[in-house]
């Protein structure tokens, strides 16, 4: 079958100027165009609507093994001083199948459990307030930079056992580890600075390691330390890349979250309202907040083999997005999708993704959502934005550089 669309159209217009702000119509356009689309500027399919965004999450034959960086376009001085950085990022959980992705996640899930989760309930709150009391006095926060970064980095932070106050670094460094993950086109230079973060970032987590031989400690990270002494179970460069993938998806992805929910909610009095004097549907709320503007808006895979989906044929080799903003928004699934409904029920959305690869760090995340929105709209009264908000371009992430809101 011919693959030919239009090629004004694609999903990589989402780093156009009209779009950043608002993508929506942009995925509400590719999804009407064609729901499985041959887009000629990715050289990738997307699927847009739910019910193909969740075939591609659930079935084997779409393989997640597919961060390979072409090294015949780099070269090979900088191939051979980025090798670790390079191959330490292939080794994480997020890139592989089973079995290599099965016994990668379950070293560190135990410690994501929902029970687990829920036990640092309490300490969250602290933080929260905590963070909270600083701002309080002046009437004014700029919610990214005094809460919605600090919150999960410090709880992240204390759960791998690195300093919290090392922050500014992890901030930095996910950064460049997330620009990697983005796939938009880089510059060499841009590329190599990239990589040079993730090496850093890993080096500090060797430095980390080396002192937990003689000093271990009762935490995550020493938990996969002792899988890699354990008998090559986790080698060096599998615990360097899967410490960088927790701590930067631990705290970024929770941060956007933040940002990206309280402006919905700004954005929608009546919901902010409706929550406020309804604390008991925080739950709800979170998982419609994560439906309706989510911090990840879209996710790859690379096909194993040929395959039918609706009436187009994939090759096996193909690569293929699901634009996760866009099935989250797909009315065949979702009463209203356009509309924020923080009491909505039915919300079986795909901001965490789907099957094996479903986010580990879902509970937390969910846990840290729901403290800081009931204590916001609690303690914030009035709010009302500052200035106009500026988002970061992107396909794969989504979030606010900053958001400044005044409150009595």
């Amino acid at each position: 079958m011919q693959q030919q669309t239009s090629p004004a159209l694609s999903l990589n217009n989402v780093y156009q100027p009209e779009y950043i702000a608002d993508p929506y119509p942009l995925y509400q356009r590719l999804r009407e165009t064609d729901p499985v689309f041959w887009d000629e500027t990715l050289n990738a399919w997307v699927l847009t609507s739910y019910a193909d965004a969740v075939v591609m999450l659930r079935d084997p034959r779409f393989s997640a093994v597919r961060f390979v960086t072409d090294t015949n376009q780099i070269p090979p001085e900088v191939v051979e001083a980025l090798g670790s950085p390079m191959r330490a990022l292939t080794r994480q959980m997020l890139f592989l199948d089973p079995p290599d992705h099965t016994r990668l996640r379950g070293l560190v899930a135990k410690a994501f459990t929902p029970r687990v989760v829920e036990a640092m309930r309490t300490h969250i709150q602290e933080i929260v307030d905590r963070l909270l009391d600083a701002a309080q006095s002046s009437g004014q926060i700029e919610l990214m930079g005094q809460f919605a970064n600090p919150l999960p980095a410090i709880v992240i932070a204390e759960m791998l056992g690195v300093p919290a106050e090392d922050r500014d670094k992890f901030t930095v460094w996910s950064a460049h580890f997330g620009s990697l993950l983005e796939g938009k086109d880089m510059t060499m230079e841009e590329m190599v600075q990239a990589f040079l973060g993730v090496s850093a970032f890993m080096d500090y987590f060797r430095g980390i390691i080396a002192a937990r031989r003689t000093t271990p400690k009762d935490d995550l990270l020493q938990a996969m330390i002792d899988a890699e002494e354990g008998g090559d179970v986790l080698g060096e460069e599998e615990l360097l890349g899967n410490c960088v993938l927790i701590l930067a998806a631990g705290h970024i992805t929770t941060t956007h979250l933040i940002g990206n929910g309280m402006l919905a909610l700004l954005n929608n009095p009546e919901q902010y309202e409706l929550l406020k004097h309804n604390p008991d549907i925080v739950s709800l709320a979170v998982m419609e907040l994560l439906r309706y503007d989510g911090p990840v808006q879209a996710t790859g895979r690379v096909l194993k083999e040929d395959l039918t989906l609706r009436d187009k044929q994939l090759k096996a080799g193909q690569h293929v997005v699901a634009s996760l903003g866009a099935a989250n928004h797909d009315p065949a699934q979702f009463a209203a999708p356009d509309s924020l409904d923080v009491s909505r029920v039915e919300n079986r959305h795909l901001a965490f993704g789907q099957g094996v690869h479903f986010c580990l760090g879902a509970p937390l995340a969910r846990l840290e959502a729901e403290v800081a929105f009931s204590t916001l709209v609690r303690r914030l009264r009035n709010p009302r934005l500052v200035e106009d908000v500026q988002w970061y371009p992107g396909m794969v992430f989504r979030g606010l550089q900053s958001l400044v809101i005044a409150f009595d």
